[in-house]
């Protein structure tokens, strides 16, 4: 494998370690939700890590970012399920705390990268 590739971004492994957590919780939920909110939550995280990796691919900055929009909205996504995770108590309280906390960050590292490659764009 020559060049670089979407798996050395420091925001993609970043992304692939959340997204492991994320598939280790939903094999914790209950089996009423094996096919609602688990298969919800592991299509949200794949989406996570497939757009960063799909935008990479891609040519154009602008391309690119919207790729990255995606990928902020699955992890909102995952980030309202694990809120329904709390409030029905599907998993340790410090857990899913930590979860959240995490995923803000990745939700910050999302950001400075789309606001990176807006300036790049600008200066090419």
């Amino acid at each position: 494998m020559g060049g670089y590739s979407f798996e050395d971004m420091p925001l993609y492994k970043e992304a692939r370690e959340y997204r492991k957590k994320i598939y280790k919780l939903s094999r914790k939920l209950p089996v009423e939700e094996k096919y609602n909110l688990a298969g919800q939550m592991r299509d949200a995280a794949r989406s996570l890590t497939n757009n960063i990796a799909e935008g990479h691919g891609r040519y154009h900055y602008q391309e690119n970012i919207q790729f990255l929009r995606i990928s902020r909205g699955s992890l909102e996504e995952i980030l309202d399920d694990l809120n329904i995770c709390i409030d029905e108590q599907y998993a340790e309280m410090e857990e899913l705390s930590n979860l959240k906390k995490e995923g803000f960050e990745l939700l910050h590292s999302l950001n400075r990268y789309v606001a990176y490659l807006k300036r790049r764009k600008e200066s090419s």
